[in-house]
């Protein structure tokens, strides 16, 4: 069960990180775009940008520190 366990979260990782690497591009392509609802809809992608790795990255915090015996 370790190695299936190993597998997914490989897997899940990759997953991840190739969703934020499109995020990222539409990020940059809807900046190129010059209509109001893009500004719109750029604010709030810029906004996931910065937060999603933070939020990533805090969980990854805490479930390192609960899971110390």
């Amino acid at each position: 069960i370790d190695c299936i366990m190993n597998t997914f979260k490989k897997v899940t990782a990759l997953a991840i990180v190739i969703l934020w690497i499109l995020l990222i591009l539409t990020t940059l392509i809807v900046a190129f775009i010059n209509t109001e609802t893009a500004r719109t809809l750029l604010k709030g992608l810029i906004v996931i940008d910065i937060c999603l790795p933070v939020v990533g990255y805090a969980i990854r915090l805490m479930t390192h520190l609960l899971s110390k015996k």
